[in-house]
C-alpha cells in the first residue's frame, strides 16, 4: 500500500484528512500546482457547506445535495465536472487509506453535458459566401474552389487543406478522404465544385506552385494550405458579406452541409457516410436543428405566432 509521506508541517485550518489527500496528489501523483489548488478550493467548498461531518460520516446524500446546489447556483457543466472528479479522487484515496469503509461517491452519475446545437447559416447566406472570393485573381479562384469543395462535401477543414491530387476522382466525380482513425471514405463532389476545381488547377495553381508537389490546394509560398489560414480566409469573406464572423467557421460550413441535406429530405445514414461519422447517433444531432428551424418557422410565419 503507498503511504502519505508526512514531511511538511499541516497547513492551517485544513483537517487531516484533506492535508494527507492534498499531500498525496501533490508528492505522490505528481500533479501540477494548480490541480492541487483547484482540488483544495473544491474540497474545501464542499467539507465546508458540511461543516461537523468527518469523512467517515459523508453520505452519498451529502454529496447530491452538494451538486444540487451547485447547479441551483448556476455553474456550469465543466464547473460542476470538476468538483465531481475532486470528490471522487478524494474519497477514492480515503478509501484506499481505510479511513473510510464504504465509496460514498460510487454510484453518483457524472452531471449530464448540456447539448448544444451546431451553429448553421442558412443557404441564402452559403450562397452569398461561395460567391464571394473574386474570380480574376488565383487567390480568389483558389479560394472559390474551396469553398465550393468544403460545402459540396461537408469535409473537415484538416481533410480539405490536405487533400491530395491522390484522393482526387474529378471524372468520376469523388473524392477518397482519409479522415479521422486514417478510415477512407468515399465522398460525392458535385458538378458545380468540380467546375471550380477545375479552373482553380486550370487558371490559378500553376501560378501559385513554386515546385512539384501533390497538395491541391497551394498558399502563397506553393506549399499546402493550413487550418488557419483557411480558417482567416473565410472570416474574411464573411465580413465582407456582412455575416457576424464568429458565426462562420469551416466547421459552420460543414454543419450546414448536412442541415441543408436533411431540410432537402436526405437519408441520415447516407449523411452519416459522407461526414465520417464513426456512430449515427452523432449524426442525428442534425435532425435536432432541423426541428428547431422548423419551430422558429412556425412561430414566426403562422397566423396566431407571429406578429401580423
Amino acid at each position: 500500500m503507498e503511504t502519505v509521506p508526512k514531511k511538511e508541517p499541516l497547513p492551517q485550518g485544513l483537517s487531516n484528512p484533506l492535508w494527507e489527500f492534498l499531500h498525496y496528489v501533490k508528492f505522490q501523483k505528481k500533479l501540477s500546482d494548480n490541480t492541487v489548488s483547484a482540488y483544495r478550493k473544491d474540497l474545501e467548498q464542499f467539507l465546508g457547506d458540511l461543516a461537523c461531518h468527518h469523512p467517515s460520516g459523508i453520505q452519498t446524500s451529502h454529496i447530491m445535495k452538494f451538486l444540487r446546489g451547485q447547479r441551483r447556483a448556476g455553474n456550469t457543466h465543466s464547473s460542476q465536472a470538476r468538483k465531481l472528479s475532486a470528490l471522487r479522487q478524494f474519497f477514492k484515496f480515503l478509501h484506499k487509506m481505510k479511513v473510510i469503509d464504504k465509496d460514498p461517491i460510487e454510484y453518483v452519475e457524472n452531471p449530464r453535458k448540456e447539448k448544444r446545437l451546431p451553429k448553421v447559416i442558412n443557404e441564402q447566406q452559403i450562397t452569398q459566401l461561395l460567391l464571394a472570393p473574386p474570380s480574376d485573381t488565383p487567390f480568389g479562384l483558389r479560394d472559390k474552389a474551396m469553398l465550393e469543395v468544403l460545402y459540396a462535401t461537408g469535409l473537415r477543414v484538416s481533410e480539405l487543406v490536405n487533400l491530395t491530387f491522390n484522393q482526387m476522382r474529378l471524372d468520376m466525380g469523388l473524392l477518397m478522404v482519409m479522415g479521422k482513425g486514417r478510415k477512407e471514405r468515399l465522398v460525392p463532389l458535385g458538378a458545380k465544385a468540380q467546375e471550380h476545381i477545375r479552373n482553380y488547377l486550370e487558371l490559378a495553381r500553376p501560378t501559385l506552385l513554386k515546385a512539384p508537389n501533390n497538395d491541391v490546394f497551394l498558399n502563397r509560398f506553393g506549399r499546402a494550405m493550413t487550418r488557419q489560414a483557411f480558417w482567416m480566409i473565410i472570416k474574411k469573406y464573411a465580413l465582407e458579406i456582412d455575416i457576424e464572423q464568429k458565426q462562420v467557421s469551416p466547421h459552420v460550413v460543414r454543419h450546414s452541409f448536412a442541415t441543408h441535406l436533411l431540410n432537402h429530405g436526405a437519408d441520415l445514414r447516407a449523411i452519416q457516410m459522407m461526414l465520417g461519422h464513426a456512430d449515427l447517433s452523432t449524426t442525428q444531432i442534425y435532425t435536432e436543428v432541423a426541428r428547431e428551424r422548423l419551430k422558429t418557422v412556425h412561430q414566426t410565419y403562422h397566423p396566431l405566432e407571429g406578429d401580423s
